[in-house]
């Protein structure tokens, strides 16, 4: 830099210097090159002041005559401010430029906000976009599974009402069965002895009373089986004295046929549920005890009615063998209502229903039913 000073220096004292010797119309554009190069050479317009101040105390001696050294610095005046016009010229474009740039940056911060603000708008509309097309997602998931087990449970419907018609059926069947093989035959036997005690002789005092005593014992058969039809259908003892009295005789009466012990606990509280909830208790008991007799060559089953807060579990275990849970609540190929139609049952009074089978435990059903205060419980 101060090399460049220097060399300017000497061009402008050389420059100055034929100009003052010029006349004084003598053409500017030396001092306008001066000023060119010293913008060139990255001077401003005090090292170019410092210059001519230099070359004037030089050029201009002391032995000039007032009047003469008056007009060369005057003459030397006009010189530098043609020089330093490019200068200022120059310093003017920057300003404007400056400026120019000034506005630029306040418009560059001012869109640079605009789109700052833009890109929060865009993340805040994109973050909602994926909110909303997650619970559109999870809504679509939700609504297939619910259409899935809509048809689940309609299916299932279907094969429990095909299964509750061919129960039916099979009921018919089995009942007249039992008219036709136990009722009409002692029928027919009560006939036998009356046709008998018809022809017999009046004198005979002996045969006439065993014919009577079998005819009554025919007779005392078959009301045996209309009760034991009747118990079947509807026990007498739920709707007349209770579910507890109803299920002990029930009870009573399975240990007798199947040889399988059972412990029944239970207590009193569970009377002041309505019919139907005592009704579902007592058909859960029957149809379970019924799988167990069938299925599962258990030695011992254990019956129970506990207390909960807000409900009544019935709970019935045994020390038969296992099956597969799922299988049996959701294969076709069963060809009774079993479990399906006790979960019915259950889920019919808004009670909950479940089943665990393991292998060497056995398998326990429990039914809870809710249990209120009210009438209505």
């Amino acid at each position: 830099m101060k090399r460049k000073l220097i060399q300017t220096s000497v061009r402008y004292m050389a420059a100055l210097k034929a100009h003052l010797r010029r006349k004084p119309q003598a053409r500017s554009q030396p001092a306008r090159g001066l000023g060119v190069q010293a913008i060139r050479n990255g001077l401003e317009t005090l090292d170019l002041a410092m210059i001519h101040k230099h070359a004037l105390t030089t050029l201009v001696l002391p032995h000039y005559s007032s009047e003469t050294r008056n007009g060369m610095i005057n003459r030397a005046e006009t010189f530098f401010v043609e020089a330093i016009k490019p200068i200022e010229k120059a310093h003017h474009a920057a300003m404007e430029t400056n400026i120019q740039l000034t506005h630029l940056n306040r418009a560059l911060r001012l869109r640079t906000r605009e789109l700052a603000t833009t890109n929060r708008r865009l993340k805040q509309e994109i973050a909602q976009r994926k909110l909303a097309e997650y619970s559109l997602n999870k809504s679509e998931r939700q609504h297939r599974r619910l259409l899935a087990q809509s048809r689940r449970m309609q299916e299932q419907l279907r094969y429990l009402s095909h299964q509750i018609l061919w129960a039916q059926e099979e009921e018919r069947k089995q009942i007249s069965r039992e008219l036709h093989d136990d009722i009409a035959q002692t029928l027919a036997g009560i006939n036998v002895y009356l046709a008998a005690l018809q022809t017999e002789p009046r004198g005979n005092s002996g045969s006439f009373s065993r014919n009577i005593t079998r005819t009554q014992r025919l007779v005392e058969r078959a009301v045996d089986i209309v009760h034991r039809f009747a118990r079947e259908l509807r026990p007498a003892l739920l709707d007349d004295l209770g579910l507890i009295p109803a299920l002990h005789s029930f009870l009573d009466g399975f240990t007798k046929r199947t040889r399988i012990r059972v412990r029944f606990t239970a207590f009193e509280g569970v009377e002041q549920l309505n019919s139907n909830k005592r009704t579902v208790l007592y058909r859960v008991a029957q149809a379970a005890l019924a799988n167990v007799a069938q299925h599962a060559r258990a030695r011992r089953v254990e019956v129970s009615l506990q207390k909960f807060p807000g409900a009544i579990r019935m709970e019935i275990h045994d020390d038969g063998k296992s099956f597969q849970v799922d299988q049996v609540l959701s294969v076709k190929r069963n060809k009774h209502l079993g479990l399906l139609g006790m979960r019915e049952r259950v889920e019919m009074v808004g009670g909950s229903f479940s089943v665990e089978s393991e292998p060497g435990k056995g398998t326990t059903i429990r039914a809870q039913i809710p249990h209120g205060n009210h009438n209505g419980a």
